[in-house]
């Protein structure tokens, strides 16, 4: 544990300038990010005694060993260089929102030849529209259903479209009038296109416009006696009243407003969020996290903010934001959302009226998440602190194993070895930490030899990060292990297990545990499970340590492993797939994907491309003489697989039918 003051920085050395600062501990890690208006003042008040400080600011500043900091100009690019940086070293002492759920969202692929309507989760894609989150995927495919009635967009997967397009026929929704079928061209991809943007408007809640537009539309039917016409435009009206419904009207003043709203203890908080559009609440989403760092209410609105919007731009940033505390830099914040937004934007806390009533409802949401997630977090602590004591007192441990690491040799019949590394922390699995490996050093199937060699090199990449902190400097480093100065991001092999679990017996134990001696690693622990009997085994030990049945130490212990033998098969077999789907242009020199495939669509097939001569080759847009050429050598010293043979007649068949470039079947390369 460090004293602050061996690395407090020198008096006048501190610029009084807006700014941002990192602490990094004695691995040059970056532990912790923050921004000041002075930089001055701000780091002289981590640099007191520490009995005075806040237990939480008193352990990070004890962790870190040094401090440094980067000047910038105003306050709104201090606000935009902290989010960056907490993103990219990911701190350890920074509160970090975590979502409780992956949420659903309305989206349409507008950067689609063919608007497609569809529910997504995961990581916003740009050129597509996003309405939500929503707290469950029935909620969007109930809205989808009644608006498609009157925007009959596409709601298909390609595969499907790709299908009806080439067989000539809609698929059900194309008939039951759901769907527009493009994919016949009973519309034009711009027609299809404005039923896409008229779909977004009345999500966007431009609902108004188009309702009376719809009763116009109605009367003039009926006044001309086309009375199907008008029931038809009624049910319609109907059906988009009948989704207007499921969201119910919550600002009289048709406001777009984001509503955020904080429940915390003194370890814990949860920030939840409505978004109003329209008037009406069209999303809802919630976060929870550790309160790792001294944080007060605005602080937790300020990085929920940060959070919320900072990859978001354009009507994505309503033109309204409602919180329960104003941040410190309530300017710079405002200032920075007006920039992502593109215009102005108010930050306040609501007062009175409909909006207070409505944050009153946000701030119960978030009471009532915070204790759902202390209640299962409670039970999970308890089962993963008893299983972790069962693991220490069962291999004679020093302490709980905070950390364990899994390793795990897969392969088929000896081809495309492979080997996974999985990381659990505190009996939870940390899957940024885990890793593959392709074994190197020899051909064939030996999973005794592979897991020493595995374990060998992840080790040796741990004396290599502490080589370059001055832990460990043997005399015979090899040249060229060390790597790059340290940035601060988190690394690869950073950070050393309590305990190494290998799956397999007695020989693959003693493998990983020579591994550890040759390179002299000795405060690590090593077993291993082997999967007839889930045995424990330990190196030198002839008998193996019987965990019951009912232990959570072994139930955690077999999660490790079933983990790292997933993990394993899935490298395996995309690895074996990629072989498998090999092609001979693969192996052309400055021959790329889309070359590839140009020539492959040109000729129908590889096999007929290897017939054709030079100048048919120049022919296909794209590929001069000199690749041309390249391509013909190529395919020449190609040896082709034998001809395909139909395992249920047994008939030898005949490569005519075109293959997309770097595909093939499983009998080879040829195509």
């Amino acid at each position: 544990m460090a004293d602050p003051s061996s690395y407090r920085p020198k008096p006048g050395q501190i610029p009084d300038s807006p700014g941002v600062y990192k602490f990094r501990d004695e691995h040059r890690r970056v532990i912790y990010v923050g921004k000041a208006k002075s930089l001055r003042q701000r780091l002289a008040s981590y640099f007191q005694d520490v009995a005075n400080l806040h237990p939480r600011t008193a352990t990070m500043v004890t962790t870190a060993a040094s401090v440094e900091w980067t000047v910038v100009s105003t306050e709104v690019e201090a606000l935009q260089l902290e989010y960056s940086w907490i993103k990219e070293y990911d701190p350890r002492f920074n509160v970090k929102y975590r979502d409780d759920k992956s949420y659903p969202s309305l989206a349409v692929t507008m950067n689609e030849e063919f608007p497609r309507v569809q529910v997504m989760r995961g990581p916003k894609k740009k050129g597509v529209r996003y309405f939500g989150p929503y707290g469950h995927a029935w909620a969007i495919r109930e809205t989808v259903d009644l608006m498609l009635r009157v925007f009959p967009v596409r709601t298909c997967s390609a595969g499907v479209f790709k299908r009806s397009a080439q067989i000539g026929r809609p698929c059900l929704l194309g008939y039951i009038g759901k769907c527009s079928a493009p994919c016949v061209g009973r519309v034009t991809p711009d027609e299809h296109r404005e039923l896409a943007e008229d779909f977004c408007d009345f999500m966007a809640g431009r609902t108004g416009t188009y309702l009376t537009r719809l009763e116009q539309e109605m009367h003039e039917a009926a006044e001309d006696m086309e009375y199907e016409k008008a029931a038809r435009l009624r049910d319609d009206m109907g059906a988009l009243r009948r989704a207007m419904e499921k969201n119910a009207v919550v600002l009289a003043d048709a406001t777009d407003a984001d509503l955020v709203a904080v429940a915390e203890d003194e370890l814990e908080a949860a920030v939840q969020i409505f978004h109003v559009r329209g008037g009406r609440v069209r999303g809802q989403r919630g976060w929870v996290t550790d309160k790792v760092e001294a944080v007060d209410t605005a602080g937790l609105v300020e990085h929920a903010l940060q959070q919320l919007y900072g990859e978001e731009k354009g009507e994505a940033v309503p033109k309204e934001v409602l919180v329960p505390a104003l941040p410190e830099d309530t300017a710079a914040l405002t200032e920075w959302l007006a920039e992502r937004r593109g215009s102005q934007v108010s930050l306040r806390i609501p007062q009175r009226g409909d909006k207070k009533a409505l944050m009153e409802t946000v701030h119960r949401n978030a009471v009532q998440s915070l204790a759902l997630h202390k209640t299962k977090r409670a039970g999970d602590l308890t089962t993963r602190s008893r299983a972790l004591e069962e693991i220490a007192e069962a291999l004679e441990l020093d302490g709980a194993p905070l950390r364990i690491e899994c390793f795990d040799i897969s392969h088929l019949q000896g081809d495309d070895v492979v080997a996974s590394m999985v990381v659990f922390e505190d009996g939870l699995a940390r899957k940024s930490e885990y890793r593959r490996f392709q074994i190197k050093s020899f051909e064939g199937q030996d999973d005794v030899r592979s897991m020493h060699e595995v374990v060998s090199r992840r080790f040796r990449r741990y004396l290599q990060e502490k080589l370059k902190t001055g832990e460990w400097s043997p005399e015979d480093a090899e040249d060229g292990e060390v790597a790059a100065e340290d940035d601060g991001r988190p690394k690869r092999f950073a950070y050393p297990p309590q305990l190494v679990v290998v799956d397999g017996g007695q020989p693959q134990v003693a493998a990983a545990k020579r591994a550890l001696e040759e390179l002299g690693v000795d405060d690590v622990a090593v077993c291993g499970l082997a999967k007839r009997l889930e045995e424990v085994w330990l190196p030198g030990e002839d008998d193996p340590v019987v965990l019951p049945r009912t232990s959570e130490g072994l139930y955690l212990l077999q999660r490790v492993r079933d983990e790292a033998h997933r993990f394993a098969i899935q490298y395996q077999r995309s690895k074996r797939g990629k072989r498998l789907k090999a092609s001979p242009l693969d192996d052309v020199p400055g021959l790329g994907e889309s070359r590839k495939q140009a020539l492959v669509k040109h000729f129908g097939s590889v096999k007929k491309l290897r017939q054709a001569t030079i100048d048919q080759i120049c022919e296909v847009p794209g590929i001069g003489r000199k690749t041309a050429e390249t391509v013909a050598a190529a395919l020449a010293h190609a040896v082709p697989a034998g001809p395909a043979v139909n395992t249920a007649t047994g008939e030898i068949m005949e490569d005519e039918t075109p293959a997309p470039a770097g595909a093939s079947s499983e009998r080879g390369t040829e195509q």
